[in-house]
């Protein structure tokens, strides 16, 4: 009897903490998409009705907003959204395959000074990007490339972070004895790389390549310096110039469905690729 009755207890205190953690998870998940759903009602409604305060339920001037927006001269959006989408896919692509490359070269050959190599590649990660802003434009100023993508494409390729990402992947994921085997059937490297380290890779790829694609869609500061043409600028730089547009006319009708247009485009490449995400967060970030 007492331990039908220690049982009961048991499993009522196992139920209680079971719905209080999913409460905590609820009002988490609640909290950080509260944010995006007021951006995405707001997107619907006109300027006066913002000004006059929050609303819960979508307004009826989505249509007028995107209308004012398109047609707005001082704000090419489709070359700016069609410039972001040129720039963040190509440095999603360069990053990945060159970054699996290098952690490939660090992961399958023993050379002398590949700790230092590596520890060199870790203290690069380190420096941020504005440490180094003005030395690069300089460079690029040098080599006539300001107000130019090459800029923003190309550094790419030198991806310290998305490397290091990649390395971790290989150590859990990659056995050697598959790279030897290649070797041994008479396989090149490059073969051996695309054929049959670039698949075992897929989880690791989708996760930097939506991450990189990210980090250049949202990207201000570098292309903000070097690009000065309005038909190059990217979407981040034409929301800040509506944003900062004179009071009178500005439109928060037009700034909200811009934001929105920039964010849900991502949003959605989230939900699409976030089975490869939470694999290869999972897998990357356990060391076999």
């Amino acid at each position: 009897m007492t331990l039908a009755v220690d049982k009961s207890q048991g499993n009522m205190t196992l139920k209680i903490k079971r719905a209080f953690c999913y409460f905590v998870l609820i009002l988490i998940t609640f909290i950080c998409l509260f944010p995006f759903y007021i951006l995405l009602i707001n997107s619907t409604r006109s300027h006066p009705d913002i000004q006059k305060g929050f609303s819960i339920l979508p307004g009826g001037s989505v249509l007028f907003n995107l209308k004012n927006v398109f047609s707005n001269e001082e704000l090419p959006i489709l070359n700016g959204i069609l410039n972001s989408i040129l720039i963040s896919s190509l440095n999603a692509l360069l990053s990945t395959y060159f970054s699996a490359m290098t952690a490939f070269g660090i992961h399958a050959y023993s050379f002398r000074l590949r700790k230092a190599a590596y520890l060199f590649i870790l203290l690069v990660m380190m420096v941020p990007t504005q440490v180094s802003a003005l030395g690069f434009i300089r460079l690029i100023t040098s080599f006539n490339l300001m107000n130019s993508f090459i800029p923003l494409i190309v550094p790419s390729i030198a991806a310290p972070i998305v490397f290091f990402f990649m390395k971790q992947y290989m150590e859990s994921a990659l056995p050697l004895e598959i790279v030897e085997s290649s070797r041994i059937d008479g396989a090149n490297e490059f073969r051996t790389f695309n054929q049959i380290v670039l698949p075992i890779m897929k989880p690791a790829i989708a996760v930097q390549a939506i991450f990189s694609f990210v980090a250049s869609w949202n990207n201000y500061f570098l292309p903000s310096l070097i690009l000065e043409s309005a038909k190059k600028k990217t979407l981040p730089i034409l929301i800040a110039q509506l944003r900062s547009a004179d009071y009178l006319k500005f439109d928060m009708g037009q700034v909200y469905i811009l934001i929105a247009i920039a964010i849900f485009p991502v949003m959605i490449a989230y939900l699409i690729m976030s089975k490869f995400i939470v694999r290869g967060v999972a897998l990357g970030s356990v060391k076999g």
